[in-house]
């Protein structure tokens, strides 16, 4: 065998150690002799070891060693940087970084990230933290990971556990006509608009925390949505677009809230085309913690379950939209939803449309409150749900 008598072969060289293993070595592509990460028992092993590594280069699959040897707690930071995310985006990834990634992997480099480290952290994460956060987190380390590989930094991405990114979404609930009223009667007169608007406008919390005075339109009932100002986790604004481009859009409300939108820009709205929609107590920005305790009160009041969400409003003016004859379309546009499959399929929803899903949404709620009218008073819940506008 070469290099057991000193004749040179073709790929590499082996060498008998003074333990009476063998060594293999071999030439990188960029000529720096490398030794192999293990030593063989035989001559034939190492020579196998060396043919393998030289079909590696020819094919271009030849990864260096040595380029594993990087930070995982510092890539992982550039990786969030490069990507160009949302500002949310970034406050969760780095939250999720922070309490859940990096006190496992952050000290060590990427090579040192392997399959079984990585079922062993998922083993513990699953041991003390909820199944939704778990699988966000898998998501993240197996993305940055993957990247990693693009980057030709591993050979292969060690997050390899079969539906272990996968999240269940449970159904979210739907509130009645008669529970959304009673939210707005319990919030308090300055937020009870932002209760109706998130149900029938429909619209986020941060596309509301954006609207201003010039993006009301009384004569024709109608707001429009132009920004997104989410709140970040250090109690900061961050303006900028909605959530996809479908989010900028014009909305029709129904006949009914005509009444509340004309209130609520007399008595509480700063003054100005460009003054805030919604403000605090104090005339400032309103906070999303602040938001939040009437929030949680109103909706103990009316008894809806703590799992149910602001943003779970929606469901119901999609409902009703739904049921009154809206079509998908319709919906999307109304909600500002959008996706790659829905665009090449649905049509823009013309203005006309869009009214008479208004006008069908304002028939159905004003039946859901006469119907509430009628019940005895021992079944009627809230407080005076029959409205007259």
């Amino acid at each position: 065998m070469a290099n057991d008598k000193g004749r040179r072969r073709r790929f590499g060289a082996i060498r008998k150690l003074p333990s009476g293993r063998y060594q293999a070595r071999y030439p990188g592509p960029d000529g720096v002799m490398r030794p192999a990460p293990v030593t063989f028992e035989t001559t034939n092993d190492a020579d196998d070891w060396l043919a393998e590594k030289q079909t590696e280069i020819r094919r271009g699959d030849w990864i260096d060693p040595d380029a594993g040897g990087v930070n995982f707690a510092a890539y992982a930071a550039t990786w969030v940087k490069d990507r160009g995310l949302g500002v949310l985006t970034v406050d969760l990834y780095e939250r999720l970084l922070t309490k859940h990634i990096l006190p496992t992997f952050g000290d060590g480099d990427l090579d040192e990230i392997t399959a079984p480290r990585v079922r062993a952290w998922r083993t513990e994460q699953l041991a003390t933290g909820s199944k939704s956060v778990n699988a966000k987190a898998y998501r993240l380390l197996k993305a940055i990971m993957e990247t990693a590989v693009d980057d030709e930094l591993i050979r292969r991405n060690p997050c390899r556990i079969k539906g272990a990114g996968a999240e269940k979404a449970d159904e979210r609930p739907t509130a009645t006509v008669a529970q959304v009223d009673a939210l707005a009667d319990a919030i308090g007169m300055r937020w009870r608009l932002m209760v109706y608007l998130g149900a029938y406008g429909p619209t986020r919390p941060e596309e509301l925390a954006g609207l201003r005075r010039r993006d009301v339109h009384l004569d024709e009932l109608r707001i429009t949505v132009r920004v997104a100002e989410p709140e970040r986790v250090n109690g900061r604004r961050a303006p900028g677009a909605t959530k996809s481009d479908a989010g900028t859009r014009t909305i029709y409300l129904p006949a009914f809230l005509g009444r509340e939108l004309r209130w609520h820009l007399e008595s509480f709205a700063e003054e100005g085309p460009d003054g805030l929609l919604f403000v605090g107590e104090r005339g400032k920005p309103f906070r999303r913690s602040t938001f939040g305790r009437y929030w949680r009160k109103a909706r103990a009041v009316v008894g809806l379950p703590d799992h149910f969400r602001f943003y779970d409003l929606r469901h119901t003016g999609h409902t009703l939209s739904t049921r009154s004859g809206a079509t998908l379309k319709d919906t999307m546009v109304r909600a500002g939803q959008s996706s790659e499959k829905a665009a090449m399929i649905y049509q823009h929803s013309e203005k006309e449309r869009q009214q008479e899903v208004a006008g069908m949404l304002d028939r159905s709620v004003r039946k859901a409150r006469r119907a509430v009218a009628r019940k005895p008073d021992d079944q009627a819940s809230g407080t005076d749900l029959a409205r007259d506008d």
